[in-house]
């Protein structure tokens, strides 16, 4: 999924969206008070100054005021072509990656090729974003970021030989800049070198607190080391200042889900769909959220059931029975009151010196705890695993497959991780009623793991 742009409101709650003033010329200014018409409308070159300060301010109550600007000026850059390339930026950080490429084709400005190539990468167009950086670097603008920025494309486009050459070419000057370590984080990252490329995205964001695709790097691998807290903080600094990219969004909804911030998911999954009402994961993590705000925990019934596990859980030994009973319980492996619900009369009577008498024994004392011999004996059928040595070798397999190799949503594998499910033969154990009783698994999830596990040939208990 490419990682379109987006500029969301103002929302309480997301450390993200607060407000914020910046530091303009060695003096404050509040966001509020920033010309953001004056400066997408002015017909002068567009300076990288202008636009560092404009996205300062585009941020909390601010971004409304720049999303008006920018779309006044793209409006008049349908009469005048000198605002073309000021339209076409600011549509890039607006997340209108497709009308700020339009905007800027045939652009004759090294800024506005720069641009056009970042709106092209978000569009997954690498090979066009290569050559947009390349006319960048001739035209003058910041050569050696735009070089840096043109191996990035090519390693997207899977040359990585190529594109590490393209990176070391800057020598000295682009080691100096956080996009060189970067990239070259990368490059570890694609030829499966973990921990060299967080040290190399890391020393990015060390030379780079903004750096916004260094964070959303870090962030993921930070997730998937299971430090929830701390992707959460990276994903909130990549969106503390425009552009904003629907990966992030998306990840942190997640993120926030598990911690039970619903409304901040919410809000996350919201503005994703404001910019990009088709986005498909967007519209069922919302249905999910939405669901679990119909959820709630009833706490008489929660007591019940523990009560009735310790009462389960008691062992038979401490209650008065006779004798025999007692042994032939003892042999036929039966240790607790819960054995005694999983088990049929048929099944007691066929142990050896188990008669009526000690039936009738067993059934009073079940009685006088309100359970009854059995009751929970489709219980025990249900869990009853599954037996590899009857199934054919492709079956085996297919049940063998860890839960890791299903390529699984980041909700998905963190429910599958605390139901501590691991394989698939452990997971078909399961119902759908199970798994939709997990924190956080919703009807997406289960649709999910159904659409993995009909590729395998096999399905959910009861399914």
């Amino acid at each position: 999924m490419r990682d379109s742009l987006l500029v969301p409101l103002r929302k309480e709650g997301c450390v993200w969206g607060r407000r914020e003033s910046s530091l303009f010329n060695g003096t404050e200014m509040s966001i509020q008070t920033y010309d953001f018409a004056g400066t997408l409308q002015n017909s002068a070159a567009m300076t990288q100054d202008e636009i560092r300060r404009m996205m300062g301010a585009a941020v909390g109550s601010g971004a409304g005021e720049f999303r008006k600007a920018v779309e006044g000026v793209a409006q008049a850059a349908d009469q005048d072509t000198s605002l073309r390339v000021r339209a076409g930026i600011g549509l890039f950080f607006l997340g209108q990656a497709v009308r700020a490429a339009e905007a800027l084709d045939g652009c004759k400005e090294g800024i506005g090729r720069f641009y056009r190539g970042q709106a092209l990468a978000t569009l997954q167009d690498h090979a066009g974003a290569a050559k947009e950086f390349e006319q960048a670097a001739k035209l003058g603008y910041n050569p050696t970021e735009s070089t840096l920025r043109r191996a990035g494309e090519v390693r997207q486009s899977g040359d990585l030989e190529q594109a590490e050459s393209i990176i070391r070419s800057t020598g000295a000057e682009g080691a100096r800049l956080a996009e060189y370590s970067y990239q070259m984080g990368c490059i570890l990252a694609d030829r499966g070198d973990t921990i060299g490329a967080i040290e190399y995205i890391e020393r990015a964001v060390d030379m780079d607190p903004h750096h916004q695709r260094a964070l959303f790097s870090l962030a993921i691998q930070n997730s998937r080391h299971g430090d929830d807290d701390e992707a959460i903080q990276l994903y909130e600094r990549c969106l503390a200042r425009p552009p904003y990219y629907v990966g992030a969004l998306l990840n942190l909804g997640l993120l926030y889900e598990d911690k039970e911030n619903y409304s901040a998911a919410q809000y996350c999954f919201e503005r994703v769909l404001k910019y990009d009402p088709g986005n498909e994961r967007a519209v069922l993590y919302l249905k999910d959220i939405e669901a679990t705000s119909d959820m709630y925990v009833d706490e008489e019934s929660l007591k019940q059931q523990q009560r009735m596990e310790q009462l389960l859980s008691r062992p038979v030994t401490d209650f008065e029975l006779s004798v025999r009973s007692r042994n032939c319980l003892s042999t036929m492996g039966i240790r607790s009151l819960g054995d005694l619900t999983e088990i049929s009369e048929q099944e007691l009577l066929s142990g050896k010196n188990f008669g009526e008498t000690s039936l009738t024994e067993v059934r009073e004392l079940m009685a006088m705890h309100g359970l009854s011999i059995g009751v929970n004996l489709h219980e025990k059928q249900r869990d009853t695993k599954v037996d590899f040595r009857d199934l054919s070798p492709e079956e085996q397999a297919a049940l063998a497959t860890p839960i890791a190799d299903l390529n699984l949503s980041v909700r998905s594998r963190k429910c599958m991780s605390r139901m501590q499910i691991a394989t698939v033969g452990e997971l078909v154990q399961r119902t759908p009623d199970e798994l939709l009783s997990a924190k956080n698994f919703g009807v997406t999830s289960l649709n999910e793991i159904r659409a993995k596990l009909t590729e395998l040939g096999v399905k959910l208990r009861n399914d």
